[in-house]
């Protein structure tokens, strides 16, 4: 049985989550985590990650990036592995996470959803079958998100700057003058309830390839959370992604 501390379980990823783990034969949850609560020990609710002294398997984090330096100790003191899901982090979180990374696994991407690594690597080829083509990536979420541009989009952006590592990123473009051939615009759009749809265009003259996720529900990033716990807890510390599930 894998038990699995969920912080940020008030949310609506936490939500999902938890509901997902409530069903899924061989997993449980060893705690819920999130600020919104007030600590209820006795039913393994917590305001706070440190409050839990309990067994668990692994931490999955859908909080905000606040909370990393709280989920990176904890996970260092109970020798645990654990899953960020979280965007938007600064220079010292980053670097927290990645300390963390040399003493215990810790996986981390902008988008849990396997179909997104997928299309990464889709863009990848792309951007290498077409050097000239100008790329643009258009991201489109609910009202209610705050990065801008989206997690999602970065890390798709950072797949193609593999393959060009000459790329710029050209965000929210807004002044008058012509595009560099090297720039990769980035735009985003929000409004509504839209969970998250991502479109990588590659133009060339005389052709377009259009490359879309689209996101329907949010369950498909919690399926990608316990796909990414399945194989984290059999790993050695170290820093890992979708593309190490792919692989």
């Amino acid at each position: 049985m894998m038990r699995i501390i969920v912080n940020g379980a008030g949310g609506r990823m936490g939500q999902v989550l938890c509901s997902l783990i409530e069903s899924t034969e061989g997993k449980e949850i060893a705690a819920r985590v999130s600020a919104e609560f007030e600590t209820d020990s006795k039913n393994l609710i917590f305001k706070n990650i440190n409050e839990f002294g309990g067994e668990a398997d692994i931490i999955i984090d859908f909080s905000h990036h606040s909370a990393t330096n709280d989920i990176c100790d904890y996970a260092i003191k109970h020798n645990l592995p654990i899953i960020i899901s979280t965007t938007g982090q600064t220079e010292e979180e980053t670097a927290k996470i990645e300390d963390t990374s040399q003493k215990v696994p810790v996986f981390k991407s902008g988008n849990m959803a396997l179909g997104v690594a997928l299309v990464g690597c889709l863009a990848k080829i792309a951007a290498k079958a077409f050097p000239d083509a100008d790329i643009e990536i258009v991201e489109k979420h609910h009202n209610r998100k705050l990065d801008v541009p989206s997690g999602t989009a970065l890390l798709l952006a950072d797949a193609i700057k593999t393959v060009r590592p000459e790329s710029t990123y050209n965000i929210g473009r807004h002044e008058n003058g012509k595009r560099t051939k090297q720039e990769i615009g980035i735009h985003s759009i929000r409004m509504g309830s839209e969970v998250g749809t991502h479109e990588i265009i590659f133009a060339t003259d005389s052709q377009v390839v259009t490359i879309t996720h689209q996101s329907e529900n949010r369950t498909l990033f919690a399926d990608g959370a316990l796909s990414a716990a399945d194989f984290l807890i059999k790993q050695a510390p170290g820093f890992y992604n979708m593309d190490d599930i792919l692989e």
